[in-house]
């Protein structure tokens, strides 16, 4: 099943390949630069009637060195059948593109990331016939940011690194550095990366105490329920919603002043002023009916008692 943080997983490791710096530094590989990497499709179903789909999918063509597949699976909890499937998206994008792969799990507990390292083994007696090693970003591997000038420098990372930590008894305070950084912002990038977040923190406590730090109206993903989405529909509901009345309000007045001029009523500025000046439908509604018995404009307004005073003689 496809969750938030699937998707925000998807899409962070495809637009923001830095996120793998700590990858590639502990392989004593390059630092990652966008221009050398290429999402491709994740799907990994063969002619059988079994879909397989990794999460992210990334062919890197290095200016110096050779190139690599690179696989990356979000993983919440421990899965049975996960060793197998790995083992099936390595052996089958290696087959596929003719370059070697390395799988990349992204785990948020020390549980889930000590379990995903495996190894896992298609073995029949003593014989390991394939082994399969993913690479974990978890807790253990990428540190806690409570660098402000590092959330700046790299936003992606420091996002990253708020999700695997999101279990952390620090996540607080790594919540509240992060959104002192993204202050530095400008607004598009700073929507942009907040909702990233909140996406990818899921159902966790954390969530909520990023909802509570977030002060901008915005949206990134639409139909995720995050605080942007429902700050902004709430507005644009509103919107329309005062725009409506607000039509009808102008238009019960356009009514009045139009029945006036065919009964041929003589319509001073003081009856036409208050007519466009009202805002409230139902007072408009009442005059609306006697404009239409009048012997005169300003006997529209008898039956009100705020205009008795007022009212021409």
């Amino acid at each position: 099943m496809v969750t938030s943080t699937h998707e925000a997983a998807h899409r962070i490791f495809q637009e923001h390949p830095e996120v793998l710096a700590p990858v590639f530094k502990a392989l004593g590989l390059p630092p990652p630069a966008k221009a050398d990497i290429a999402a491709l499709s994740p799907d990994a179903t063969e002619l059988r009637p079994m879909e397989r789909r990794v999460d992210t999918v990334l062919k890197v063509e290095p200016s110096e060195g050779d190139g690599f597949m690179v696989a990356v699976e979000m993983q919440t909890k421990r899965a049975p059948d996960k060793g197998a499937n790995w083992a099936y998206y390595v052996a089958y994008m290696r087959a596929k593109y003719d370059l070697p792969v390395l799988l990349v799990a992204v785990c948020k507990n020390r549980s889930t990331a000590s379990w995903a390292a495996g190894p896992f083994e298609c073995r029949v007696g003593p014989w390991a016939t394939q082994v399969t090693r993913p690479f974990v970003l978890g807790p253990d591997t990428i540190p806690e940011i409570t660098d402000e000038s590092m959330i700046v420098r790299e936003p992606a990372l420091a996002t990253i690194a708020a999700i695997v930590h999101s279990e952390s008894k620090h996540i607080a305070a790594i919540l509240d550095m992060l959104a002192r950084g993204m202050r530095s912002f400008d607004k598009p990038t700073a929507k942009y990366w907040c909702e990233f977040l909140e996406v990818g923190l899921e159902d966790t406590p954390a969530r909520e105490t990023w909802r509570g730090l977030q002060k901008m109206v915005a949206t990134y993903f639409p139909g995720r329920g995050t605080l942007f989405e429902e700050t902004y529909l709430k507005g644009k509901a509103e919107g329309k919603a005062e725009g409506e009345a607000a039509g009808k309000v102008k238009g019960k007045a356009e009514d009045i002043l139009r029945v006036l001029e065919v009964r041929e009523l003589a319509i001073s500025d003081n009856v036409r002023e208050r007519v466009t000046a009202c805002t409230d439908l139902d007072t408009l509604t009442a005059w609306f009916d006697r404009s239409l018995t009048a012997a005169k404009a300003e006997d529209m307004f008898k039956e009100d008692p705020e205009s008795a005073t007022d009212t021409p003689a």
